[in-house]
């Protein structure tokens, strides 16, 4: 279980100095965080159903391999930008790309039980937890950990957490570890309601998730690699 540090912890100071890549890692574990696919499912005839969110508990819980294609947007005092988002998670690895607006930059999170790898141009930097390799290369850390529940509408277990629901019982926020969650849109995969628009706050920092593709899949599944060219829809990171 990976090792969640302190809020005090969290923000002492780089006890080296940032190298020219930082911000292309605090970009990418935002997104991790947050975390292609090859299609997505039609929506059904009819929209959402006060049941419907009840009756796939079962299903979401179990849900473990998937693959995403989406943008993140990301805002901080210092700057507001966006990146492209290839997604792929299995019981026991997952891979996220993220690239720049344009296709300019390319950086590869991966991890296993255990490790996790940075890969980008500058060369492969590696962990035993993604809080781990923030606080070893930023000098603060954040829970990336509790992201493939979230992307589900899903709290981490074993952790408080507080939540609302919407009229028709859907989660509309969620907070926890110091992080705020609005659940703006959905869209349904595989016989499933899943997020398809997150807004997750944290202080000054606000990252936007747009989920263009969902694809869960089963456990004997593997998850590909992603499309070459994801949606061009582009999450404002100030709204």
């Amino acid at each position: 279980m990976p090792h969640f540090l302190s809020a005090s912890e969290r923000r002492q100071p780089a006890s080296i100095p940032f190298k020219p890549w930082w911000q292309t890692l605090g970009t990418l574990v935002l997104v991790a965080w947050l975390a292609g696919c090859a299609g997505q499912a039609p929506a059904p005839d009819v929209p959402r159903q006060p049941d419907d969110w009840q009756r796939q508990q079962d299903d979401l819980a179990a849900l473990d391999t998937w693959t995403v294609a989406g943008k993140v947007g990301l805002r901080t005092p210092e700057e507001s930008r966006s990146a492209n988002l290839d997604w792929s998670q299995s019981p026991s690895h997952y891979r996220m790309l993220i690239s720049g607006p344009f296709g300019a930059g390319r950086s590869v999170l991966e991890g296993r039980q255990g490790a996790v790898t940075l890969t980008t141009s500058d060369g492969r930097f590696e962990a035993s937890s993604p809080e781990a390799l923030m606080q070893q290369q930023l000098g603060w850390s954040l829970p990336i950990s509790a992201l493939d529940y979230w992307v589900r509408g899903l709290p981490a277990p074993g952790r408080s957490h507080q939540q609302s629901d919407d009229e028709l019982g859907f989660p509309k926020t969620l907070s926890q570890d110091g992080w705020n969650i609005r659940y703006r849109d959905w869209t349904y995969a595989d016989s499933l309601w899943l997020p398809s628009r997150l807004i997750m706050t944290y202080d000054d920092i606000r990252a936007t998730l747009v989920v263009n593709q969902w694809q869960p899949q089963t456990g004997s599944e593997q998850p590909s690699d992603g499309p070459e060219q994801p949606s061009e829809e582009t999450p404002d990171a100030a709204r």
